[in-house]
This record gives C-alpha cells, structure tokens and sequence, in this order.
C-alpha cells in the first residue's frame, strides 16, 4: 500500500466504504417494495439497525487490517481482503438487487470462509486483529441464519 501507515488506513477505509456504499446504494435503490412483500422471520431486526451495525464492523474489518498490515507488509493478506470484501458487496446485488436468495444464500457462506480465513490469518500475526473480526464473524453467521430462514419462507 505505502510506507505511510496513516495514508495506508484511510486507502483500506476508502476502498472498504466504498464497497459498503455500493452495497447500500444497490440495496436503497432495489430494496422495495419486493423485500416488504416476503416473509421476514420474527427475528429480523428493524431496517435502522443494519447501517450502525455495519458501519462499526467495516470499521473495525479496516482496522484489523491495517494493523496486520503494518506488522506484516503482505500482499496475500491484502488480496484476501479485498477478495473478500468483493463477495461481501455483491450480496446486496443479488439479495437486492436481483432477488435471489438462495444465490446470496450460497454468497454468504463463501463471506463466511473468507471471514475465517482471515481471522486465521491475523491470529498468527495478532491478536487484536483477530478480536477485531469476531463481531463480524457473528453477525454474518446471524445473516447466514437470517438469510436461511428467508429462503425456506419464501
């Protein structure tokens, strides 16, 4: 990325809200009415919660990295990353934008391989970057059950 390690955190933030952004412009532009018109479980959180909750993981999914990336400097960790943060913004694409849950369904497990992949990763480096992606771990295993339940309503 570069040698300055504060240039390096705002490029991680400003690639990972920009994924974030597209997920959410996707997901503002094609949610209704298809999503109020399905069968939600009785465990699906309100719609306001969903930006602070993921506001704060992406926050916290820059910062492992970056911190990674400062003690490490390894290019594999950052094409995990980014590998990663591509499923993690096509899923409102397709759970959005093209209805298709089962496909997102199948989206979200691959974001959860990925989510432990990288955890694995950070645990050998540090372990404050692998505390940093358990809520993240967490809350996509909710929304892999949440999306599950979806599917088998709909």
């Amino acid at each position: 990325m570069t040698n300055n390690k504060y240039i390096s955190l705002a490029l991680i933030l400003l690639v990972t809200f920009t994924a974030s952004g597209i997920g959410g412009f996707i997901t503002s532009s094609f949610k209704e009415p298809w999503y109020s018109q399905i069968v939600l479980p009785t465990f699906n959180p309100p719609s306001w919660v969903f930006g602070p909750v993921w506001t704060v993981l992406y926050i916290f999914m820059s910062v492992a990295l970056w911190i990674v990336w400062n003690k490490t400097a390894d290019k594999k960790v950052l094409k995990v990353y980014f590998i990663h943060l591509f499923f993690n913004a096509i899923w409102s694409i397709i759970f959005f934008g093209f209805h298709q849950i089962f496909i997102a369904l199948i989206d979200l497990g691959i974001i959860l391989i990925f989510i432990i992949w990288l955890m694995k990763i950070y645990y050998q480096v540090t372990k404050i970057s692998f505390l940093l992606m358990v809520p993240y771990l967490l809350w996509s295993s909710y929304a892999l059950i949440l999306n599950t339940t979806i599917f088998y309503l709909n």
